[in-house]
C-alpha cells in the first residue's frame, strides 16, 4: 500500500501525518516544529513548540514566558512518531533551521528561510541532501542577484561618514531581528556613536546573550546631544513615519533590504539610500541550494513560487507550488512582530 506523503497541506499549515506534527503552523496547533523565530514562521497559542537550541534565544521573547519550548541541537535526531527529525542550520539568522524528516529511508526537507552567503551572527547554511526538498522563494526571480555584503557594508560606512560630515544623524531602517545583527557584524560600528529603537535593542539584546558578539545599543535618549547628528540609529521600518521620528531634524534615511534592488520598492519607501542586503537567498542562491540536496521533487512556496516551479520543470525537475499565508521578507518591528 502507498504510504502517504511525509508533509501534507492543512488549514493550519504544512503538516507531517507520521509524526502528528506542524512546521512553523499559521494557527496554534498541538505540537509546532518551529524553522526560526520571525513571526510569520512563529505563531503564538501552541502547546508546545520544538527548535533548535540556539534559536530560543529568539524565539522565547517572541512566544512570551508560558510557551512550552523544547530545544535539539544542529544534526542531532530525534524521534517523533513514526519518523526521525532533525534540525541543519539555514543561515537565515540565530538559530534558523531547515527541517529534516525521514520515514522508511524516505527523507524529506522544510527549507524554512534561508540564505546561502556567510553571515557572522548565525551558522551558515547547510545543504541537506533529500528526496524531496521544499524551498521558500522569496526571492526566486532571476533579476535577484545580491552584490558582496562587504561592499554593501562598505556604502553603509561611506553614507554614515558623509552624514557626520554634515552633522546629520544616520537613520537606518533594518528589520529589527536578524538584518540588524548582520548590519551590525558587518560595519564600523567603532566610527562613531551609535543607537537604536526599541524593537532593535531587544532583539540586539537576545543575540548578546546566546553568545554572538555585538556591540551593546543604547537607546536613543541616552546619547548625548552633542552626539545625534554624528550617530547612526537602527530603527525597524514600522518606525517610519511615526511619533518616534519627531526627534530627528532632517535626518539622512536609510533602508536596508533585498527589495532595495528595484527602483520601484526605494521609490515607495521614501528614502534617500538603499542598500541591498537580504536575508533570503537570491536566484542563483535557491537554485545552487536546490541542486546541492539531489532531490527530485521540490515544492516550492512563498514569494515567487509559480515562476520558480515554472522553472524548475523546464529543466526537467518534478516541481510544483505550496500555499501560504504568508510572503516572506516584510515589516518586521522586532521579534513580537511580523516580519
Amino acid at each position: 500500500m502507498t504510504q502517504r506523503p511525509l508533509i501534507q497541506t492543512t488549514a493550519e499549515g504544512l503538516y507531517c501525518p507520521a509524526g502528528d506534527f506542524h512546521i512553523d503552523p499559521w494557527r496554534p496547533v498541538e505540537r509546532a516544529v518551529t524553522t526560526h523565530a520571525h513571526a510569520d514562521h512563529a505563531r503564538t497559542g501552541s502547546a508546545a513548540y520544538l527548535c533548535t537550541a540556539p534559536g530560543q534565544h529568539v524565539l522565547r521573547p517572541r512566544l512570551g514566558p508560558e510557551a512550552v519550548i523544547e530545544t535539539l541541537p544542529y544534526r542531532e535526531s530525534k524521534r517523533i512518531g513514526d519518523v526521525t527529525v532533525s534540525f541543519h542550520p539555514a543561515g537565515h539568522l540565530l538559530g534558523s533551521a531547515q527541517v529534516r524528516i525521514e520515514r522508511g529511508g524516505e527523507v524529506w526537507v522544510v527549507s524554512g528561510d534561508y540564505k546561502t552567503v556567510s553571515d557572522a551572527t548565525c551558522d551558515r547554511f547547510e545543504p541537506v541532501p533529500c528526496d524531496v526538498f521544499i524551498t521558500e522563494s522569496t526571492f526566486g526571480l532571476p533579476v535577484y542577484r545580491w552584490p558582496d555584503q562587504r561592499l554593501v557594508f562598505e556604502e553603509i560606512d561611506t553614507w554614515w561618514r558623509a552624514n557626520r560630515k554634515d552633522g546629520r544623524t544616520s537613520l537606518l531602517f533594518v528589520y529589527a531581528l536578524g538584518k540588524a545583527q548582520r548590519v551590525l557584524s558587518g560595519i564600523d560600528t567603532d566610527a562613531g556613536p551609535l543607537a537604536a529603537h526599541g524593537a532593535v535593542r531587544v532583539c540586539t539584546d537576545a543575540y548578546i546573550e546566546a553568545g554572538v558578539a555585538l556591540p551593546a545599543l543604547p537607546a536613543l535618549d541616552d546619547l548625548a546631544p552633542e552626539d545625534l547628528g554624528r550617530s547612526l540609529v537602527l530603527a525597524p521600518p514600522s518606525a517610519q513615519g511615526s511619533p518616534w521620528m519627531r526627534r530627528f531634524r532632517q535626518p539622512a534615511t536609510g533602508f536596508v533590504s533585498g527589495w532595495m534592488l528595484l527602483r520601484g520598492p526605494r521609490r515607495r519607501r521614501s528614502v534617500e539610500r538603499g542598500f541591498v542586503l537580504s536575508d533570503h537567498a537570491d536566484w542563483p542562491g535557491l537554485l545552487d541550494a536546490v541542486a546541492a540536496t539531489g532531490a527530485e521533487r521540490i515544492g516550492v512556496t512563498h514569494g515567487s513560487a509559480d515562476a520558480m516551479a515554472r522553472w524548475l520543470r523546464e529543466q526537467g525537475r518534478e516541481s510544483w507550488t505550496l500555499p501560504t499565508r504568508f510572503e516572506g521578507e516584510s515589516e518586521q518591528a522586532g521579534i513580537g512582530s511580523p516580519e
